[in-house]
């Protein structure tokens, strides 16, 4: 991944290229979180443990990690449209096999094949849009994503709880936004020209520079906080609804989901103008306080606050992950951007899943609410963290300003 990219000389920014991969991103995240709502149907159905649930989730996140930390530079040296067609297959067949899941082994062999589409993916498609337009790309690279997660557990939670089929009718839907992305990659320009060590660059370099490491250690519980807590409503979500509004609704959990990460997106784009300290203050002190009010509707079983919660822990996930980036990648010299990425990436989904799958094991044993206002604890903790290392640091000589 460090070796330069020859990219093909082209008139500029391609518009059109630019909406199609961007519409191939929210594909994919959109993917991502709709299985969400239909966790609790997929229990209720095949009888397993809440456990089971979180470990479904994470292997999810397990195959993307390994996979994108393999065939992250893989667009760089085959081109970004075969790597992304790869992807495109692999999650029709993902979707497929959601389809036609019959029990939890289908579930767990969806789940992974997704992850690994989802992989191969990611670095292509971000890649592909700033290949597409070098200024508003890496904008549309951080806001589609969250966008697309968004809109996958929202409209799966409108399928789920009003249209026939619950269990399929949404991948089949998927299964066809997949193909017609497939058939338009035939009439996207490749910006890369094709060149020999594709192998010999699948191997993961995960490092971190010594003078990145201070703060790295400082800003990067900001990041652990934002991504525990999408982990935890992707995959324990429409159980806390359930538990605060006592309705067995796909709708609640669907539309909670959709809130953190559309507020995420919000946060992104109007906050991106802003100094990276300010950003990390802003989620510092909102992603605690948006997980306080979550806490509080636990407590009081008010769906208001419920969603009210969530939309403005939205805003401290959007800006604690950005904030994070933007602070330790701003340090990065050339030659060792792409292994810090990587970094950032392992920590962002072990983040995700790791402590939602303690949840479920912690949520057998002491029961839900408790585990809930425990991982609430921890969440708040690590916010509060990062927002001490922040302010720690003084305007003129913090490295994160």
């Amino acid at each position: 991944m460090t070796a330069s990219v020859h990219t093909t000389p082209g008139p500029g920014a391609n518009p059109r290229q630019l909406v199609f991969y961007t519409l191939v991103v929210v594909a994919f995240l959109a993917a991502s979180s709709v299985p969400t709502p239909l966790y609790p149907v997929y229990q209720a159905t095949w009888h397993f443990s809440t456990p089971m649930l979180t470990l479904a989730f994470a292997t999810y996140l397990f195959a993307l990690l390994l996979t994108l930390l393999f065939t992250g530079p893989l667009s760089d040296y085959l081109g970004r449209r075969p790597v992304i067609a790869t992807a495109l297959i692999l999650e029709i067949g993902a979707m497929l096999c959601f389809w036609g899941a019959h029990d939890l082994t289908w579930l767990f062999i969806a789940r992974a094949l997704q992850g690994m589409a989802t992989g191969i993916a990611t670095s292509a498609l971000g890649a592909a849009l700033i290949d597409s337009d070098h200024r508003h790309g890496p904008i549309l690279a951080s806001v589609a994503p969250m966008i697309g997660m968004g809109l996958g557990a929202l409209g799966s939670s409108v399928l789920v709880a009003e249209a026939p089929y619950p269990m399929r009718l949404v991948f089949v839907v998927m299964v066809a936004i997949f193909i017609w992305q497939s058939i338009g990659m035939r009439s996207t320009r490749e910006s890369v020209q094709r060149r020999a060590g594709a192998l010999a660059a699948m191997r993961p370099r995960v490092h971190i520079p010594a003078n990145v490491l201070p703060t790295f250690l400082r800003v990067i519980p900001a990041n652990i906080a934002a991504w525990s807590l999408g982990g935890f409503s992707l995959s324990l979500g429409p159980m806390l609804a359930k538990d605060v509004t006592g309705l067995d609704n796909a709708m609640i959990g669907g539309l909670m989901v959709c809130l953190l990460s559309t507020m995420g997106a919000v946060s992104v784009w109007r906050m991106r103008v802003l100094a990276t300290r300010q950003i990390l203050m802003f989620s510092g002190t909102l992603l605690p306080l948006g997980m306080s009010i979550i806490l509080g509707s636990l407590y009081t079983h008010s769906t208001p606050l419920l969603l009210t919660g969530f939309t403005v822990a939205g805003l401290g996930f959007g800006t604690g992950f950005m904030g994070a980036m933007r602070a330790i990648m701003a340090l990065a010299p050339a030659g060792e951007r792409s292994s810090l990425m990587s970094v950032i990436y392992v920590v962002s989904y072990l983040s995700a899943s790791l402590p939602a799958l303690a949840a479920g094991l912690a949520s057998q044993r002491y029961g839900f609410e408790p585990t809930v206002y425990g991982y609430g604890l921890y969440v708040m903790a690590l916010s509060l963290l990062a927002l001490a290392g922040v302010l720690s640091q003084r305007p003129q000589t913090a490295s994160c300003s």
